[in-house]
């Protein structure tokens, strides 16, 4: 009756393997991760170890040296490569051990086990010791990564403490002193005989704590590239919004520059510098070019910080000042002019036309009304 409900469990087992393992062989395909190459190899390694089993317990081999080795080999291949698959999700820039090194470890530990362990009672102790060992401390290992891969933790540990529970059930019914009561043992013989179905509800856990890690990761990472794209976008729009001579705002500002005076009103002013092309042609333009930015910074020390200093365009430059009545904006354009008095040769004169914008009024028209009262006072200069 055992050997039925062994080759039974083992048969269950493996089908739900196989169709784990299909599932991952998918999921790697659209889902191009490390960590998922590292799951696909594992599970197709526990899928290839469940393979032997089942053949053994169908062929009834006189010898079982080989299907042991091989059985013990890969099942530690598929612990190895899951652990190595979880470590890269916690931490993506590194590797807990090399393929080398894993396939080295599973085909010395296949060899030393088919070698050495003389029954399948012992094979079961020692197996799965060995693995409930390795998944509880892949899953304390993993503990600092706790709520991204939480998941994933729990089913190692539980996959673990469940192949511990299985190398004590193989002790009890190896019990070489005979010292633990008959029933125990009675027990322990049917526990082994179903632990295969147990195994595969476990490792559907398992498989699924992989999958929310793996969606867990692509979320964090999602969000920081996200991050990083509207730094970068705010970056950009600096950058497009600010003259890259002056550092001033550019015209492209103005629309939002307008909205945000709207409710209360503003005086605009409109500057431009006087005889600025002969500076060009008797200085050169990187003179000209000193220039502007000495007027830039001048106009930006003259008035207030809430004020909206714009260079419109060439030699022609906006101030936006809420709340500012016209005596006040001309004041501060006498404040201009005495600073830029005290600068060095090329001396830098201008022009500044001044205009009302009542709150609610039109921008378009109060800026025409500015850019007409400077020329108003150029040509009467």
């Amino acid at each position: 009756m055992d050997l039925i409900l062994w080759r039974w469990s083992t048969l269950v087992q493996l089908t739900s393997l196989v169709m784990v393992a299909a599932f991952f062989m998918v999921l790697a395909r659209s889902v191009r991760r490390a960590e998922v190459r590292w799951w696909v190899m594992a599970w197709l390694a526990n899928v290839i170890a469940l393979s032997v089993t089942a053949s053994f317990w169908f062929i009834q081999p006189a010898r079982m040296t080989w299907f042991l080795g091989a059985y013990c080999g890969f099942k530690i291949a598929f612990v190895l490569w899951l652990l190595q698959g979880a470590w890269v999700v916690g931490r993506p820039t590194t590797e807990m051990l090399t393929q080398r090194s894993i396939i080295t470890l599973a085909a010395a530990y296949g060899f030393v086990c088919a070698l050495f362990i003389p029954s399948i009672d012992v094979l079961g102790i020692v197996q799965h010791l060995v693995m409930g060992t390795l998944l509880i401390g892949g899953a304390l290992m993993l503990g600092r990564e706790w709520r991204s891969i939480a998941w994933l933790s729990t089913g190692l540990a539980i996959r673990g403490t469940l192949a511990l529970v299985e190398a004590a059930a193989y002790w009890a019914n190896l019990d070489p002193a005979d010292q633990l009561p008959a029933i125990w043992a009675e027990r322990a013989g049917w526990f082994i005989s179903m632990s295969s179905s147990f195994d595969a509800g476990v490792e559907w856990f398992l498989a699924l704590g992989c999958v929310l890690a793996v969606s867990e990761r692509a979320q964090r990472e999602l969000a920081a590239s996200n991050r990083y794209l509207l730094l970068a976008q705010e970056h950009l729009r600096r950058v497009a919004d600010h003259d890259p001579l002056t550092a001033l705002n550019n015209r492209r500002t103005l629309p939002d520059l307008f909205q945000d005076v709207r409710p209360h009103g503003a005086a605009v002013l409109f500057l431009d510098l006087d005889g600025f092309k002969q500076i060009n042609d008797v200085f050169g333009h990187g003179v000209g070019d000193d220039c502007l930015v000495r007027f830039a910074a001048a106009i930006s020390a003259s008035f207030r910080p809430g004020d909206a200093v714009v260079r419109y365009g060439g030699d022609e430059f906006l101030v936006i000042a809420p709340g500012m009545d016209l005596a006040a904006a001309q004041s501060r354009v006498e404040q201009l002019r005495a600073r830029l008095a005290t600068q060095a040769e090329p001396q830098v004169r201008f022009s500044c036309g001044f205009a009302d914008l009542p709150a609610g009024g039109s921008a378009m028209a109060a800026l025409q009304a500015a850019d007409q009262a400077m020329y108003q006072v150029k040509r009467h200069a």
